[in-house]
């Protein structure tokens, strides 16, 4: 099967194996049939909300066999980077995933109203307020450096829906200052690279549903991709896009046939 040419599979998570709080079609029988085969998998995703345990639990509540350790999260890369340039202080839009992986890494956190920060981090907020919004601007304003976790500017949820991303929170931002933030998640390496990392090397093949960040990231490392048609990205999306994915497929099953083709043309 497609699986067994591969070192490991790294998978997304939002659009791949579930949307919002309901499994994929077909996505727990592929995975359990890549466990059964012995394929080493880890998780990515550019979502930064969750910390690892919570993302792992939340896989195994819709019938995924999952790990904390394989779990690798925007907001972990993130923690990381800033960790290793000497941290400093930072003021925080994000959810809990964020917030523990950042002061686990030994980065001090302003809340309320501080005037001056090293950095301003940016992930994904369900609970943004416009408070938090004006503040984060007005330190990027006053030389904070502006960090995203991700830019994806929508992200799939149950029954068809597409929701804002935290893309979406960083580009209010940027309007509202003039400047453009640093991007750790997804297109960018460092994600990909801790994924690999988590599943213990080997030649990966790269399992997402979005064009601009799954698989251009994964083309940019020059690592084998499959597109699944099951989040963001369409078949009308792959007209024109330069952007290619080695395979495209309608679902996970594929991962278990031997017959799909490569590259698109």
């Amino acid at each position: 099967m497609l699986a067994d040419r591969y070192g490991c599979l790294l998978f997304d998570l939002d659009g791949v194996l579930y949307r919002g709080e309901e499994a994929v079609p077909g996505a727990r029988e592929a995975l359990k049939a890549v466990r059964e085969a012995r394929t080493p998998v880890a998780f990515l995703t550019n979502n930064s909300s969750r910390t690892p345990e919570q993302v792992a639990a939340k896989l195994e509540g819709l019938g995924f066999a999952a790990a904390p350790s394989e779990v690798v999260t925007s907001a972990i890369a993130t923690a990381d980077i800033l960790a290793s340039r000497g941290g400093g202080t930072a003021f925080v839009i994000g959810g809990d995933g964020l917030v523990r992986a950042l002061t686990d890494a030994g980065l001090h956190l302003l809340d309320g109203d501080p005037d001056h920060v090293d950095l301003v981090v940016v992930g994904i907020d369900e609970g943004l307020s416009y408070a938090s919004l004006r503040r984060a601007c007005l330190l990027v304003q006053r030389g904070a450096r502006l960090v995203a976790t991700n830019v994806d500017r929508t992200f799939p949820a149950e029954g068809g829906e597409v929701w804002p991303g935290a893309g979406a929170l960083v580009a209010a931002i940027t309007t509202a200052t003039g400047i453009h933030a640093e991007v750790v998640g997804k297109p960018s390496a460092p994600l990909f690279e801790a994924a690999l990392g988590r599943a213990g090397g080997g030649a990966p093949l790269v399992v997402g549903d979005r064009l601009d960040t799954d698989i251009a990231g994964a083309e940019a490392l020059g690592w084998d991709s499959m597109l699944v048609l099951t989040g963001v990205s369409t078949e009308r999306d792959l007209d024109g896009s330069p952007v290619r994915p080695t395979y495209v497929a309608e679902d996970l099953s594929a991962l278990l046939r031997d017959d799909v083709p490569r590259r698109r043309t």
